[in-house]
């Protein structure tokens, strides 16, 4: 939850300096700076600023359709605060990826 709120702060910041008034664009950032991130070093900047990294179930790289499809249901917020017996979100249960140290 810590990792999530540093991203939306980050996500505000540039929102905040650049595209203030815009409805959509800090939701817009939030989503790149994701899908991004997660498909390219394994994690937004919350993610990487607390040791944690996204990778798939079997410890492998998450490619770029999973950040896609985490994002578009963490965006939802419905899934992030629902987990499985594993302590996962929904958003990452769909996506087939999972939250671990690095």
């Amino acid at each position: 939850m810590i990792a999530l709120i540093i991203d939306w702060v980050i996500c505000f910041v540039i929102y905040a300096a650049f595209f203030f008034g815009n409805a959509w664009a800090s939701t817009i950032i939030f989503i790149v700076e994701q899908v991004v991130l997660i498909a390219l070093i394994g994690g937004g900047f919350g993610h990487l600023l607390l040791g944690l990294r996204v990778v798939q179930v079997d410890g492998s790289y998450a490619g770029w359709w999973r950040p896609i499809i985490r994002t578009f249901f963490l965006v939802l917020t419905v899934p992030a605060l629902i987990w499985d017996s594993d302590q996962r979100g929904l958003h990452d249960v769909f996506a087939g990826t999972v939250l671990v140290r690095r």
